[in-house]
């Protein structure tokens, strides 16, 4: 031992490197016995950590309380050696049990190996992440965690340089020391959004440790055809550093244990000190079941790769050098190893008894219920479930709901007993499996008292773009937590000006110019929202953040959701839409946001002083949102409220822009004004148009304004700039169907949307690609007229 490990800087005992052997034993063979459960049918689906458990430990030697992780499914045992999770919490998780106290990284809500600490309080106010170890919320799509990955990282960097911060933000920070752990396999560095992150890296120059996981194969395709020079250290080797800031590359292999917890405590040591990120690539690892579940690995593997991985197994290769070193002889590993294997197999039925445990309960409760009914097929169906071995609860609730259908038409107190039986789990299990979207603390967005705009005769008039700037200026001067990054938001100011001289007044760790790479600007306010920062994440055209609606939908939007309540970043997204000119500056494909985006609020602001209410709500609330500003509305005429920084306008509350009384129209964003002038012309036709401005599409109209409006006028319009099918058509089912507001009508509901085509350039192309005023008074003279023919004769002769 003393040789092997003579020149390290850690001293590890026997004791130590026996206790490292063990742990990585306990989880090779609770990856066999998993994939053992998933095959017999205990489990769905399984994906494990098998050949990467000596890296895992030798990681996590260098891992402190306050770092933290964002990895993926390959970290079982980094995250029990950390003990951030264990062997219990793994198979509960396999299993999907939906108890945060056998599963607390998701509630079951996640398959196997997803990985997560919970750092927000019963109440959804963060914890003292700087006293623990922290793994931010894994996700499936591949490398979709690097973009977080950087924003981790980054926070670090805000908290090392920005004095501000010092003493603002107890808990979250120790001088910035902390570092971002990630990991990654060899083949998923092709995507994208690893190089996006990776070049970020070393621009930022942030205290990042990157591990690559280096296994030969992505799935089934060798690394030959996956990588150049199949190796991608070897293709990043222009990151290391010159006479310029860059990535510090380590090369070691995954079954040589010293190698592994020297190169380790060397790289960290380093990134901790410098805050430089370094990139280690562990090579000549093995994975001894494949890919996951799905599938066989001898089918695409070579005889010769075959024998490799079994010479090469880190965990056997440990356990020969353990034998050679004399740390410990065979037959104490032995010994060791039988109590290790019976100690997972324990943990795994006491798991399994605590998954299906409540889930019998339940069963005998409906059960109970169902030896009520005396009805042969009732009977039949309660047999069933009463004898089935494993018990779900989709199968209770089937079984319960068909029972139920055959008792349609009686009256009897079984029926009635039955139905509420029903109907009560029916919303047990929608609160278990589809409770926290959004934020339900007191912090969130739709609990933010609303405070009115005020204005006096001192009030100016300006440009729309000025009101954004007073507005940023006061919340900038208020809040120190509070930074923004984007392309050209700095020494520019944003290319709308709404920055105006902000840099040079708060500094640039508070307006920070960032390249062109949206998926990772997003990332890096996730991963800073995480450490309890308030980051403005600037992404320049809605067109171009269709580049970050991966990371946005993925990760942001399904953070609070998909950790049960235990994690949560607030991220405020700005960017701008609708009609400019040129097909890509002027899209509004709201449609793809509505849909995509479910837990993060969308505000689509008609004017910049509404956008700058929206703002203030936002930054007083813990839910992440989207803003969306009328690109051309920066130049036209606002008055600046007297209490600029500190109103607010409330989420999901429509204003009526004009009353009326023969038709309902329905609009948002740049829409309400083409709208408004409709109603001005539609006036001098006879006809009384109410319109209302939704204000933001998600949450939307919480208090339901829409349907009273549509009962006042009995016709409705929705009309947007989406192609047909989109937004217009969400609002219109918002109205109709969430709403009953079909009750009310006495004409057919339309909708009235863009072409499906991109707008072509110039004002020519765009008058004819989207709603105008003359298309918009043509098609509500024609609703009111299906109702009165007699008093609106055609207008088109």
């Amino acid at each position: 031992m003393a040789k092997a490990l003579r020149n390290s800087k850690v001293a590890l005992t026997g004791e130590a490197i026996v206790a490292d052997y063990r742990l990585a034993y306990s989880s090779r063979r609770a990856s066999v016995i998993g994939r053992a459960e998933v095959l017999r049918g205990n489990a769905t689906f399984g994906i494990f950590g098998d050949g990467k458990e000596i890296a895992n430990i030798a990681m996590a030697k260098a891992f402190r309380p306050g770092d933290w992780r964002a990895g993926y499914y390959r970290d079982q045992t980094f995250m029990w050696a950390t003990r951030m999770s264990n062997v219990r919490a793994f198979f509960a998780q396999l299993y999907g049990t939906a108890n945060l106290e056998a599963d607390p990284a998701s509630g079951g809500r996640q398959m196997g190996n997803h990985f997560a600490t919970r750092f927000l309080d019963d109440r959804g106010a963060f914890e003292r992440t700087v006293d623990m170890p922290n793994s931010s919320a894994d996700v499936s799509n591949v490398a979709g965690w690097m973009p977080r990955l950087i924003g981790l990282a980054y926070a670090s960097k805000l908290y090392r340089n920005n004095p501000l911060l010092n003493g603002v933000q107890d808990g979250f920070s120790v001088h910035g020391n902390e570092v971002a752990f990630g990991t990654i396999g060899d083949a998923s560095t092709s995507e994208g959004l690893f190089w996006e992150s990776v070049n970020a890296a070393g621009v930022l120059q942030i205290p990042m440790a990157l591990s690559v996981w280096d296994d030969g194969y992505g799935i089934s395709v060798p690394i030959s055809a996956e990588t150049t020079k199949a190796s991608i250290s070897d293709v990043l080797r222009g990151f290391m550093p010159d006479d310029r800031p860059g990535i510090d590359i380590y090369v070691t292999r995954g079954w040589d244990y010293s190698g592994l917890v020297e190169t380790y405590a060397k790289a960290v040591e380093k990134v901790r000190r410098e805050h430089k990120p370094a990139l280690i690539h562990v090579t000549e690892m093995t994975q001894p079941q494949g890919h996951s579940t799905s599938g066989s690995h001898e089918r695409y593997k070579s005889k010769e790769r075959l024998r490799f991985e079994n010479e090469y197994d880190c965990v056997a290769r440990m356990r020969d050098w353990i034998i050679e070193s004399e740390i410990a002889s065979e037959s104490q590993l032995e010994g060791w190893e039988a109590a290790d294997k019976e100690a997972v197999e324990a943990a795994r039925d006491l798991a399994w008894e605590a998954f299906q445990s409540p889930i019998r309960v339940e069963r005998d409760r409906a059960v109970g219920i169902l030896r009520r009914v005396d009805m042969p097929e009732v009977a039949e169906i309660t047999n069933a479930l009463d004898e089935a071995h494993k018990i779900t609860r989709s199968f209770i609730m089937a079984s319960a709901s068909r029972a139920l259908f055959q008792l349609r038409g009686l009256d009897s107190p079984a029926r009635t007993e039955l139905a509420r039986f029903v109907d009560e789990y029916r919303r047990e299990n929608e609160e278990r499996y589809n409770s926290h979207l959004y934020s339900a603390s007191t912090e969130s967005p739709l609990n933010v008292p609303v405070v009115p705009a005020v204005y006096s005769n001192k009030s100016p008039t300006v440009d729309g773009r000025q009101v954004l700037v007073r507005n940023f200026d006061a919340n900038f001067a208020r809040d120190p937590r509070i930074f923004v990054i984007g392309e050209d938001v700095g020494r520019l100011g944003d290319v709308n000006l709404v920055f105006e001289g902000l840099q040079a007044k708060h500094g640039d760790l508070r307006l920070t110019d960032t390249g062109i790479r949206e998926a990772t600007i997003l990332g890096q306010a996730i991963g800073s929202a995480m450490r309890g920062l308030r980051p403005i994440c600037d992404i320049q055209y809605l067109d171009y953040f269709l580049y970050a609606l991966e990371v946005a939908s993925d990760d942001l939007a399904t953070l609070h959701w998909r950790s049960v309540g235990g994690q949560k970043a607030p991220v405020i997204i700005r960017t701008k839409g609708h009609r400019l000119v040129g097909i890509w500056h002027s899209g509004s494909p709201m449609s793809v946001v509505v849909n995509a985006l479910r837990g993060i609020y969308v505000a689509v602001p008609r004017n910049m002083t509404q956008a700058a209410g929206f703002y203030n709500t936002l930054f007083q609330g813990d839910n992440p949102g989207l803003v969306i500003e009328v690109l051309n509305g920066y130049r036209l005429k606002e008055r600046v409220p007297d209490n600029v920084g500190l109103f607010t306008v409330p989420l999901g509350v429509p204003e009526v822009l004009r009353e009326g009384t023969d038709c309902t129209l329905v609009t948002y964003g740049a829409c309400c004004a083409i709208a408004l002038d409709a109603a001005q012309a539609l006036d001098e036709l006879g006809v009384s148009l109410e319109v209302i401005d939704v204000q933001t599409l998600n949450p939307f109209d919480v208090d339901h304004m829409l349907v009273r409006s549509i009962e006042k006028t009995h016709a409705l319009i929705c009309v947007d700039e989406d192609v047909p099918g989109g937004a217009s058509a969400f609002m219109l089912q918002q109205a109709l169907e969430a709403q009953n507001g079909w009750w009310h009508l006495d004409a057919e509901p339309r909708t009235l949307s863009a072409s499906p085509n991109r707008p072509a350039y110039g004002p020519d192309g765009d008058y004819f690609t989207k709603p105008n005023r003359e298309s918009i008074v043509a098609t509500v003279y024609g609703i009111v007229r299906e109702r009165q023919p007699w008093r609106f004769p055609p207008l088109d002769g």
